[in-house]
């Protein structure tokens, strides 16, 4: 659905909600289907793939992309996205033993897709101007330069760089081949609830936002991770990694173009036997237009919750405040993309599953063939990485181990 569409859509919605009773808030105005149906698995968030409506913006053949590097299971909601869209995926390349698994499951999905023999041979085709990659997070700033110094466009999966010089080196490449960098920040680009607090507070809805809080709760599940998962260098740290969803959402909905780390603080409380692994991140930020944040992330989420974490943004304005409950209304309903609205006027509730869909997709594909920045602009995913990373750098131990 085009944006402007989108959000004429929402001011009208907006207006109609205003009008409600305070009773508002209890009412599923989507009824008992959606609930019936859980939006999200149990599991781990590993394989996090949404399934949407297909919204086409281009003809078949006219926006041609490749996948590869599967180490994270991040990769089929981002292919998911690109062909709902219109994207032709036409190469798959991963050549790593463990990943065999994702690469079977890709062609089954995809089966019009071949299998490339090397990275080389998708860079050294001309149709192809687009590569999506999920590879281990200290990989994929290299191996995005390097799809950038070929000439093509690249989508990589958060975190997209593990260290700062990482990120010096792809602005340097993206400043000489005029390339994109874009990242997956699923959190909010691939729920429904958090593109549409996204047009709320674009049209106004709670006045000038004053502060943000993010919370990013995961499920560890120990026995499903890949090795790399454990180990600091290859992961990046916990405010690097999930954390940085949440660093792209304080930006966004507090309108802010950079910010400075006030504090951040890391810990492993209950992973003894895993040395290396943070559990436990958290930080505050005060963005360059005075919107405070605060962001807390974790791997405690309890086998006993039905999704692999709730996920919740809270977003205070002058006139009012916004709650996302992402994948999971707790003890209520097993179904997420919950968006509670308090203003003047009172107490509003909406269930937006199937109600907003992922715009991203289609923008970013436009993006790329148009050469603009409707999706996302360079600078805010380059901003939002370079904020995990600080954070991540400046972060003190809470609890007595610390690794070199």
């Amino acid at each position: 659905m085009k944006r402007r569409n989108f959000l004429t859509q929402s001011a009208g919605a907006l207006a109609a909600v205003t009008m409600l009773p305070a009773c508002a808030s209890q009412q599923n105005t989507t009824g008992n289907a959606a609930a019936e149906k859980p939006t999200f698995q149990k599991g781990d968030g590993m394989n996090y793939a949404p399934q949407g409506k297909s919204r086409p913006v281009v003809k078949p053949g006219e926006f041609v992309f490749a996948a590869a590097h599967f180490d994270h299971g991040h990769i089929n909601g981002m292919a998911s996205g690109l062909t709902e869209a219109g994207g032709t995926l036409k190469w798959l390349f991963d050549d790593k033993p463990q990943n065999a698994g994702a690469l079977a499951a890709l062609r089954k999905k995809y089966p019009a897709a071949k299998v490339a023999r090397s990275l080389d041979e998708i860079l050294d085709d001309k149709e192809v101007t687009f590569v999506a990659a999920a590879a281990i997070p200290n990989l994929r700033g290299p191996i995005g330069c390097r799809v950038i110094n070929a000439g093509k466009d690249y989508f990589t999966d958060k975190t997209p760089f593990t260290e700062i010089a990482q990120l010096d080196d792809a602005k340097a490449a993206v400043a000489q081949k005029k390339r994109k960098y874009m990242v997956y920040f699923s959190e909010r680009l691939h729920t429904e609830s958090g593109m549409y607090a996204t047009d709320l507070i674009e049209s106004g809805a709670i006045g000038k936002v004053v502060h943000v809080l993010g919370l990013g709760p995961h499920r560890l599940n120990k026995k499903s991770r890949p090795a790399w998962f454990f180990k600091r260098k290859e992961y990046g740290g916990i405010l690097c990694d999930i954390g940085s969803h949440q660093f792209e959402q304080f930006l966004t909905y507090a309108g802010a173009t950079d910010a400075t780390v006030a504090h951040s603080a890391i810990a492993n409380y209950n992973n003894p036997e895993t040395p290396e692994l943070e559990d436990f991140g958290e930080a505050t930020l005060v963005g360059n237009n005075g919107v405070s944040n605060y962001v807390r992330v974790d791997w405690f989420t309890p086998d006993g919750l039905s999704v692999w974490g709730d996920g919740r943004i809270f977003i205070i304005g002058t006139k009012g405040s916004i709650e996302l409950r992402k994948y999971v209304d707790v003890a209520r309903e097993k179904v997420g993309d919950q968006v509670y609205l308090t203003d003047d006027k009172g107490e509003h509730h909406f269930n937006v599953v199937g109600k907003v869909g992922y715009r991203f997709f289609g923008e970013l594909i436009l993006d790329c063939l148009n050469r603009t920045e409707k999706a996302m602009t360079q600078a805010h995913a380059f901003k939002a990485a370079e904020l995990c990373l600080k954070a991540q750098s400046q972060a003190v131990w809470l609890t007595k181990q610390k690794q070199g």
